[in-house]
């Protein structure tokens, strides 16, 4: 599967035949653990009024609740947003008057306590467990446990130099994945590894929402800053949405502008 930088798509094309318009969270529509900033709502709101929008976010729905949806005013057409937080391990929708669950695949209590004493234990034996933390470095997401090195809300900037070359991250997924071969163990943000339920991450997201919504999922796009092939938004692109990738969040700006322009061109209004 190929994935481009927005700048090198054609957008036109994109618009025409995309029905939905995924997004990643943390370093893409905000920074890590970060509120969207006002003028990145605005045009979140924008699109909303143009086109149905899927939160996709490894994050938990606390997380994506401050991040984003607190941020969204009452004019926002919350009926056009998928709110799947866990890699879509879980689903809201707008009911009216709340953020109502649809599903949830979560661990179950001995399963959480045997991932959290694999994740501490092989932490601390590779000589990651930091002695400076900001906030619990372990978190029960419900359908996924994730392990911040430097804790949940750790400064975006110390966290990008944490682990440059992912030698960390992926050491760890290493020594994890042989206590839990039953379970997926993966790299997520930049300074995270998360074990979940095999099947659940964004290409379940992506595959589950097409059905939800009877559509294909190559009629989905997703925006995200990691779109390597080990990067946690690139299997979205893996089950068949157009990958669309950006860098930072003033990134993603310049292509929502793009995005409302284009589909205002073509008259889109859904």
């Amino acid at each position: 599967m190929m994935v481009h930088h927005w700048t090198e798509l054609d957008l036109d094309n994109v618009c025409a035949r995309v029905k939905v318009f995924g997004f990643d969270l943390d370093n893409t529509l905000a920074s890590s653990k970060r509120p969207m900033a006002p003028e990145m709502t605005q045009r979140f709101i924008s699109l909303l009024d143009r086109i149905p929008i899927a939160l996709i976010s490894g994050g938990s729905m606390e997380v994506v609740t401050s991040q984003v949806l607190d941020q969204l005013g009452d004019e926002a057409r919350r009926e056009q947003l998928h709110v799947m937080p866990t890699s879509g391990s879980r689903y809201y929708q707008w009911n009216g008057s709340q953020w109502s669950l649809i599903y949830a695949h979560d661990l179950d209590a001995e399963t959480v306590r045997v991932v959290r004493s694999s994740l501490e234990k092989h932490a601390r034996a590779l000589g990651l467990w930091e002695e400076q933390v900001w906030g619990p470095r372990i978190e029960n997401r419900g359908s996924q446990i994730t392990f911040s090195a430097l804790g949940q809300y750790a400064p975006v900037e110390v966290k990008r130099t944490w682990d440059i070359d992912n030698t960390k991250k992926q050491a760890l997924v290493r020594a994890v994945s042989s206590d839990l071969p039953d379970l997926r163990v993966r790299a997520g943000g930049y300074s995270s590894v998360d074990v979940s339920m095999y099947g659940l991450d964004k290409a379940y997201a992506v595959r589950r929402l097409a059905q939800m919504l009877s559509i294909e999922t190559n009629e989905i796009a997703f925006v995200g800053d990691r779109m390597s092939a080990d990067g946690n938004d690139y299997p979205a692109v893996a089950a068949g949405a157009a990958g669309i990738m950006v860098r930072e969040p003033q990134d993603t700006l310049a292509l929502m502008d793009a995005l409302l322009a284009c589909l205002d061109t073509f008259g889109v209004e859904r």
